[in-house]
């Protein structure tokens, strides 16, 4: 079976670029989600680059889960994209209101580069790994 990982790090490439898209347009609850998705894939890809495969979407969890855990900044910031899972999508992820009331250019702006973060720390494993094959 042919080694996916570029692939799954080709697309959250482009989730965090939609990300970016959405926070331009105000979608607010959308950068972050997607912010959450380009981190998830991201992970995914690095798991897949280990011959692992992860399961999930709890970002922080999936880090957890490498052979060699990650520094707990990128932790504690996966931890804070893993609140966007849900809440972001679905009207009864808060007591009250839409899911769009509830986020704002600082949420989108920190979910983004909390995304960006890990994609780097990725990019980083993934290259090393490459250089040890």
């Amino acid at each position: 079976m042919p080694n996916r990982s570029k692939d799954w790090l080709a697309q959250a490439g482009r989730d965090l670029d939609q990300a970016r898209s959405s926070r331009a347009e105000a979608r607010h609850e959308w950068a972050c989600f997607a912010a959450h998705q380009a981190a998830e894939k991201g992970v995914n890809a690095l798991h897949l680059k280990l011959g692992q495969e992860a399961w999930g979407h709890v970002v922080a969890r999936l880090l957890l889960e490498l052979p060699d855990p990650p520094p707990q900044d990128i932790v504690e910031k996966a931890r804070v994209l893993d609140n966007f899972y849900i809440p972001t999508r679905y009207p009864n992820g808060h007591p009250a209101g839409a899911p769009f009331e509830h986020y704002g250019t600082i949420q989108s702006d920190e979910a983004i580069r909390y995304a960006g973060e890990i994609l780097e720390f990725v990019g980083i494993q993934m290259a090393q790994s490459s250089r040890s094959e």
